[in-house]
């Protein structure tokens, strides 16, 4: 009789996770089975849940900021071993075949795999992953801290690495991906110019908590053009305003996995040479330099813990902007 584990299920995108319990994963060759200890919740779960992003694996577990120990290592597994502490992230396999692959941008693999989405997450007790994009753990995080790093942290310092160059920098929706990049640009001698929804104080003392030399709405103009702009909420009007905010030559980057449309827009705001990028999931190699680089700065992630069985509670939260930070299940 297959061993039993607690999680919490989608059974089709609009409806709210089901709590149950589910056989537990056995590791197949070249994956580990991991004791998941905490999971962060991500905007991309969001997206997940409410149908943003199509043709879910069904019925899902989801989550994708997963930290834990290895219970088990399958066959072919060589780097890792029981008892290690690891963080399992949003990209989970790859073909390694394909020309993307084989150039390094692994992220742009037609066959990738994708934990919470196309495989199943770390809103459980258990999670079996691919032991090559399982990843160490800092000693310098517990769990609950170490779990937004995975995606928010992962992802925001993709896009970071895109203009690094920059002096400048304004990050639009100052969420869980934002207050960790703003402590990293911060350190390495940036000036972060931070831009939340209309009125939200909140949000705005928060980041100038962070580091930011400015915080403001996001329809105002900061008080220095920008050499570039990410742009973390899944909002396409964004676009345009960050358009305006940036100097000529500079760049917006556009994070999330997921976005609205983006309205028209006069073509003067795209002229003199401005770039408009996207980020596409990460690399193996972007999860070890965050990680090389996290302990270093050292980044603080603000985090707001969450039983399992209130997963729904955390997504209606994150839905509706209550906390600073990030949400994570912690598990008993």
């Amino acid at each position: 009789m297959a061993e039993m584990m607690r999680a919490m299920v989608l059974d089709a995108p609009g409806l709210p996770l089901r709590s149950a319990e589910i056989a537990r994963p056995a590791p197949g060759p070249g994956q580990v089975l991991i004791k998941v200890t905490a999971c962060a919740v991500c905007r991309t779960d969001l997206h997940v849940v409410d149908g943003d992003l199509k043709e879910p694996k069904l019925p899902l577990v989801p989550g994708h900021e997963v930290i834990g120990m290895v219970t088990q290592v399958g066959a072919a597994v060589t780097d890792l071993e029981t008892g290690d502490r690891v963080g399992v992230p949003w990209l989970g396999s790859t073909c390694g075949e394909c020309s993307y692959c084989r150039e390094g941008r692994e992220n742009l693999c037609d066959c990738a795999q994708f934990t919470g989405y196309t495989m199943d997450g770390g809103f459980a007790e258990y999670i079996a992953a691919n032991g090559t994009y399982a990843f160490p753990i800092p000693d310098d995080y517990d769990d609950e801290a170490a779990a937004p790093l995975m995606c928010a942290g992962l992802i925001g310092f993709r896009a970071y690495r895109m203009v690094r160059d920059a002096r400048r920098i304004g990050l639009y929706g100052f969420g869980a991906a934002a207050h960790i990049i703003a402590q990293v640009a911060g350190h390495e001698g940036k000036e972060i110019f931070a831009f939340t929804k209309s009125g939200d104080e909140k949000a705005q003392a928060f980041a100038r908590k962070l580091g930011a030399v400015w915080s403001g709405g996001s329809e105002e103009l900061p008080t220095d053009e920008l050499d570039a702009a990410i742009i973390f909420a899944p909002s396409g009007p964004l676009l345009p305003l960050a358009l305006r905010a940036v100097r000529k030559a500079g760049t917006v980057i556009c994070a999330g996995i997921h976005m609205t449309d983006i309205p028209s827009f006069p073509y003067h705001i795209l002229w003199g040479e401005r770039t408009v990028r996207s980020v596409a999931n990460l690399t193996r190699e972007d999860a070890m330099a965050f990680l090389e680089v996290a302990p270093r700065v050292p980044v603080r992630t603000t985090t707001h813990p969450y039983a399992l069985a209130q997963a729904n509670q955390a997504l209606d939260d994150l839905r509706a902007g209550r906390f600073d930070g990030a949400a994570v299940l912690v598990m008993d």
